[in-house]
């Protein structure tokens, strides 16, 4: 039953339906009283898709790398690249994401902690010609 797989994988039922519908898990059978059944595969499918959303891969490429896995004497050459892919763009946000840390130090250090009329912050924020980034 879904609320069975829901629990052992710790996920929602809402999830599991989600990802039957847009094609990522494999539609249930159904019992006769209409009850969908799973088996171990949904399980390890679920559990797949999961991991790779914690990841931060997307559906589209979680789905690229199920069609893969579900072809185990493919050369792995077209997982590399996908997972290469995800890398350079995780590295370029991390990058992102360090210039703004530095900026937002750099904003909090120069406030005099005076009035708000007189904050760095503020000021900063309010033209981004200030900001270290943008120079």
């Amino acid at each position: 039953m879904i609320g069975e797989l829901a629990k052992r994988a710790d996920t929602k039922v809402q999830t599991i339906r989600y990802y039957e519908d847009i094609g990522v898990m494999p539609k249930a059978t159904r019992a006769a009283n209409n009850r969908r059944l799973y088996d171990e595969t949904h399980l390890e499918r679920l559990t797949f898709v999961r991991h790779s959303r914690e990841l931060g891969f997307s559906l589209d490429d979680i789905r690229n790398l199920l069609e893969l896995s579900d072809q185990p004497d493919r050369p792995c050459e077209e997982v590399n690249a996908i997972a290469r892919a995800h890398l350079d763009s995780v590295e370029s946000k991390i990058a992102s994401l360090q210039v703004l840390q530095d900026e937002l130090r750099r904003m909090i250090n120069h406030c005099s902690g005076g009035d708000v009329s007189d904050c760095r912050i503020i000021e900063v924020l309010a033209n981004h010609n200030l900001c270290q980034s943008h120079k």
